[in-house]
């Protein structure tokens, strides 16, 4: 490991990141290390970490190179790896346009649940092709203390439980993973969205994400709130044959998600680069310790 390590912070509808660029993929970011740098109080602080690597020097995007130059290795808050991250995709892009890798316009980023086209706008925002949203089968619950509320199975890459509420409160403090039942419907864990209306085709949300608690913001989990939505408001995209644009409201900002008739899901919002420096090697050592 050098004696310094780059670094940037950045976020998506305040849904933050530590974002590491090492494109030989030369670092063991362990667990254990990718905890520490996420450490709001003894590290930088952060929902997640961005691994930035090309894609031919990662074993499990190598085989993406071809559509790809760059992979997205995500990893949760608490060190455990994700497949995907829609806020942190939209991050992802605006760093490798603040380091000079692409300009504005359109590219393609690899991710462990595929590859994902994304769009830089002149004024600002971007635009991230989320695939198709899957709805396995089966009744849902979530729960938060004596209260229970069905709930949506979505699953955009990662999987999502959404339940819709009367009020955001209902969700509690979400320090730790709403129960869900039954309990092998999610064998990996799972995203929850609580949610409410603010008005057609315009809601809002709260969420806990596995490995990291709630955040501030959710990108697939926006996408599997439109979807629920849509389903719900009797306007899925499949049927009707018109698109269904949603506006969610994340504790962070606003995101807009479009699902068009052939299931193709767009996300739209801001990517922010706050700050860049170094990370002291022997700090992480010694925090590894």
């Amino acid at each position: 490991m050098s004696t310094r390590i780059a670094f940037l912070k950045g976020h998506g509808t305040e849904n933050d990141f530590v974002i590491v660029p090492d494109p030989e993929n030369a670092l063991d970011l362990s667990p254990a290390a990718v905890a520490a740098l996420c450490d709001r109080r003894a590290g930088i602080g952060g929902d997640g970490v961005l691994h930035v690597v090309r894609s031919a020097a990662h074993p499990e995007a190598a085989g993406m190179a071809d559509e790809a130059e760059w992979f997205m290795d995500y990893r949760n808050g608490d060190g455990s790896i994700a497949e995907m991250c829609g806020n942190g995709v939209r991050v992802f892009a605006r760093y490798l346009q603040h380091a000079g890798h692409v300009v504005e316009g359109d590219l393609a980023i690899a991710t462990r649940a595929g590859v994902k086209s994304v769009h830089i706008a002149k004024e600002g925002d971007v635009t991230v092709g989320m695939g198709r949203a899957r709805l396995p089968e089966g009744d849902v619950t979530v729960s938060v203390g004596e209260h229970s509320w069905p709930a949506r199975n979505v699953n955009m890459g990662n999987p999502h439980a959404v339940a819709f509420v009367t009020g955001l409160d209902q969700a509690g403090r979400l320090l730790d993973p709403p129960p869900v039942s039954p309990a092998d419907a999610y064998p990996d864990g799972v995203n929850v969205e609580f949610v409410v209306d603010r008005g057609p085709h315009h809601v809002a949300m709260r969420v806990h994400e596995r490995g990291s608690g709630e955040t501030r913001s959710c990108g697939t989990g926006a996408c599997a709130v439109a979807v629920a939505a849509a389903r719900r408001d009797g306007t899925d995209p499949g049927v009707t044959g018109a698109p269904a644009t949603y506006t969610v409201d994340v504790l962070g900002g606003r995101l807009v998600i479009t699902e068009r008739p052939d299931g193709e899901i767009e996300m739209t919002g801001p990517a922010v680069i706050v700050a860049e420096g170094e990370i002291d090697a022997d700090w992480l050592e010694n925090a590894l310790r």
